[in-house]
């Protein structure tokens, strides 16, 4: 999975994109995302494929939007000099990915919010389905998808834009795209263990924090549930 990241992360850094690549490395970025939650989803609840293909939808659209219309507005913004503008435009990548990430796990996932999923007591015996903890479930989710890009778009165009101004790159073009792969998958090895580590997959709640029904099912002060990656 690493180096597929990898290679959609320096996509989506590439300066003086076009419209066209803007798209597609969007689209891409939001096609792996969404296999990457369909198979991470909580599968304790039957999810029907219409939910799938609203999800990929929903966040490839946001996604390829935010992006598109903030390069926009930064090629229109004529206070910037080129140099400021081309900084900035590195920037874009994190707003749109993280929006689309946080609306592709909201979409492919909104039947847990509805139905619930299953809490376990300290046994793994089941106690019940909670629509609470699914809401918790989700939210750790998108906390985590907002968490993982950020470093991971944000702290290469730094690094990329003190490294440019060496005498090695810009004596030698050709380099750039190789060290800005180093640089990305550096990052993404950061990045990676410290989001998937700020929220387990097995998460732990309260029985006071659910439903009575819950709470009353158990003599357990905590159950805890699937939250998904």
């Amino acid at each position: 999975m690493i180096p597929l990241q990898t290679m959609e992360v320096v996509g989506l850094l590439l300066p003086n994109q076009t419209l066209a690549s803007t798209v597609f490395w969007q689209w891409l970025n939001q096609s792996h995302n969404a296999c990457v939650n369909y198979a991470n989803r909580n599968a304790t609840k039957p999810s029907p494929t219409s939910k799938f293909i609203q999800g990929y939808l929903g966040a490839v659209i946001s996604a390829v939007s935010i992006a598109v219309g903030l390069n926009v507005l930064v090629q229109k913004a004529n206070k910037f000099t080129p140099a400021t503008r081309l900084l900035v435009q590195r920037f874009v990548p994190f707003p749109a990915v993280a929006s689309a990430n946080i609306c592709n796990v909201v979409l492919m996932r909104y039947g847990e919010l509805e139905e619930g999923i299953d809490v376990l007591d300290g046994d793994g015996n089941l106690v019940g389905s909670s629509k609470i903890a699914a809401r918790h479930a989700l939210l750790e989710t998108a906390l985590t998808r907002v968490v993982l890009p950020m470093p991971i778009l944000v702290l290469p165009p730094i690094v990329m834009s003190m490294l440019e101004k060496t005498a090695l790159l810009q004596a030698r073009p050709r380099l750039l795209l190789p060290v800005q792969s180093l640089v990305c998958l550096a990052a993404f090895g950061l990045a990676l263990p410290l989001a998937i580590s700020l929220f387990p997959q097995m998460s732990e709640i309260e029985t006071s924090q659910l439903e009575p029904e819950i709470a009353r099912a158990t003599s357990s002060r905590t159950v805890v549930y699937n939250k998904g990656l």
